[in-house]
């Protein structure tokens, strides 16, 4: 993306009174909550990391209400386009961040159409970050962002907690915190009704920061385990809804290439079933073998059956690292597919049955879609009671290192 100044679109503002107060406000206290903002960093430090757990570098980014570009640079776009109704904020995001030419700040109306055309896209997320509460029209948004988005685009709509509307109101009184002007504190449940409504179906929903300002150790120590668990999550600061176009936007996309990671350790007698009873998944697929260190022969049978199998997308790479989530991560970094599955080598889940998986994922059932051996007979020792619990906590811990991450 070429290097351009900021543009602008304020003029149009002052047809909405709404946004003229919005406007007006944020070009008042540009100085001010630029200040507010070094003096909370712990809290916008901590929302910047839950964002960047779930916006990988390197995407397209658009972010309405950017403010002064922040979080917009701490994401790491390979393009980005920030809106925000603040012209002091615009010009100093584009000094600050827009030097290179990755990113561009637009000054003007996010949820105009006309603005929203001029940032181009698509893009594969769009951020509204303490936005959607000085919206006139929240499910008019909503509907204005449908062309920027692609089938795999998602929303990302974090807002503050109706729970903590008194103790906000509290700090302004005090002189804690800006008095903002008139805007409506919308609690999840009618985000989510609007989000059904502009047709996007929401994929997680997830609340944050039960402690917002920073206590060496007490912090961390209730954010990030405390404010996890049920009943206390409700007492969290900040709410976070993750949307998708609904799938009937779009035509039903071409089998998508699958890389189907093996990892296998000490599971010699198991390689040549399973290679035989490997599904055909169309062009481009793979089959990755992550080979763990056995003390048997596993190593030296799977390269056997790659070389008597020529005709297979079979490819070999060998463990550094130890563990099961080690090798997982290693098969994840070569995978080349659009699904990537796990598909364990002792055949616990039937080879045959991988297709289904990557049907239900092109579908749009699911993020992601998670087995369960248990459907299968099982003989008296096979899936002894600590066995099941153990993968039980694998599967628990995957998702939450892999699906926050989406």
């Amino acid at each position: 993306m070429a290097s351009s100044p900021a543009l602008s679109t304020a003029p149009a503002l002052g047809a909405d009174p709404v946004l003229e107060a919005v406007r007006e406000f944020y070009e008042r206290n540009h100085e001010g909550i630029e200040r507010a903002r070094h003096a909370r960093r712990y809290f916008y430090g901590y929302l910047t990391r839950i964002l960047q757990q779930r916006v990988a570098p390197g995407q397209r980014v658009l972010e309405i209400g950017c403010g002064s570009g922040h979080l917009m640079a701490a994401l790491q776009p390979a393009a980005g386009v920030g809106i925000d109704l603040s012209g002091r904020a615009i010009a100093r995001a584009q000094r600050l961040h827009g030097a290179d030419g990755r990113l561009r700040f637009v000054e003007g109306d996010g949820s105009d159409p006309e603005v929203l055309a001029s940032a181009g896209g698509p893009f594969d997320s769009i951020l509204l970050v303490n936005v959607v509460t000085e919206l006139s029209d929240v499910q008019a948004m909503f509907e204005s962002l449908a062309p920027l988005c692609h089938r795999h685009t998602r929303l990302f709509i974090y807002s503050y907690s109706r729970l903590w509307q008194p103790v906000l109101r509290m700090a302004e009184a005090l002189g804690l915190k800006h008095h903002p002007p008139p805007d409506s504190w919308l609690p999840p449940e009618e985000i989510r009704n609007m989000l059904r409504l502009a047709d996007y179906e929401v994929v997680r929903q997830d609340s944050h920061l039960v402690f917002p300002a920073y206590v060496p150790l007490l912090s961390e120590l209730l954010n990030r385990y405390l404010g996890r668990l049920p009943g206390f999550q409700q007492l969290s600061l900040m709410y976070g809804i993750i949307a998708r176009p609904a799938a009937h936007r779009f035509a039903q996309p071409a089998a998508p290439s699958a890389s189907v990671i093996v990892p296998c350790r000490n599971e010699s007698g198991h390689i040549r079933p399973l290679v035989r009873r490997l599904p055909d998944l169309g062009p481009g697929s793979e089959f990755i073998f992550v080979e763990g260190n056995s003390t048997d022969d596993t190593e030296q049978v799977i390269r056997d059956v790659i070389a008597e199998n020529p005709q297979l997308p079979l490819r070999l790479f060998k463990q550094t690292g130890k563990g099961k989530g080690d090798a997982v991560k290693l098969g994840f970094a070569h995978a080349q597919g659009d699904v990537v599955l796990i598909l364990d080598s002792d055949m616990g889940v039937a080879p045959e049955d991988v297709p289904k998986f990557v049907r239900a994922l092109a579908q749009g059932k699911g993020e992601m879609i998670n087995g369960s051996r248990m459907v299968y007979p099982i003989e008296g020792q096979a899936m002894r009671f600590l066995n099941m619990i153990a993968n039980k906590m694998f599967a628990i811990l995957f998702s939450r290192n892999f699906v926050e991450r989406m």
